[in-house]
């Protein structure tokens, strides 16, 4: 192998170990005490990004890897395969969120190669937000309803490489 393709190897790996190290760590189940507390919270539906708490639109933007927020509104246009057609366009598009008095339920689908759906579980305040839970989510959830269900059944699966 040349010096120059060990080099790009190199900074290939380097990156990927960024953006693995920016991935949150999630619990695979939730704790019994907050189960119920989940299962007992009143979700408010939230029909935008921006109708999002603005910690809970940071965290995502962290996660997300980038300086501005990567993820269009319901119905919007966003990359649904690895075919660029506008570059403009995020890779994410929110589905379905909701949030409680200190809780976010976050649904949005993900194009690109594999087009994939994530679910997060936000814990936040407004001193500071968290995230409880997440990863691959089944295909399809529509209401806050099935975003809560899914991640008390434990129906998350590990977030993969990318969120």
């Amino acid at each position: 192998m040349s010096h120059a393709r060990r080099m790009l190897a190199a900074a290939g790996f380097g990156i990927l170990a960024v953006v693995a190290a920016a991935q949150p760590a999630v619990a695979p189940r939730l704790p019994a005490s907050l189960q119920a507390h989940i299962r007992d919270e009143r979700f408010q539906a939230v029909t935008a990004v921006r109708g999002l708490p603005l910690g809970v639109r940071e965290e995502l933007q962290r996660m997300f890897g980038g300086s501005a927020m990567a993820i269009a509104d319901p119905g919007a246009p966003f990359q649904v395969t690895d075919v660029i057609t506008d570059p403009s366009l995020p890779i994410r598009r929110l589905s379905v969120a909701g949030c409680s008095q200190d809780h976010c339920l976050v649904y949005y689908e993900r194009g690109g190669i594999a087009h994939v759906w994530h679910e997060v579980l936000f814990h936040w305040t407004p001193e500071a937000t968290r995230v409880v839970a997440g990863g691959i989510a089944p295909a399809g959830l529509r209401t806050v309803e099935e975003l809560r269900t899914a991640v008390l059944s434990g129906a998350l699966k590990g977030p993969g490489r990318y969120w």
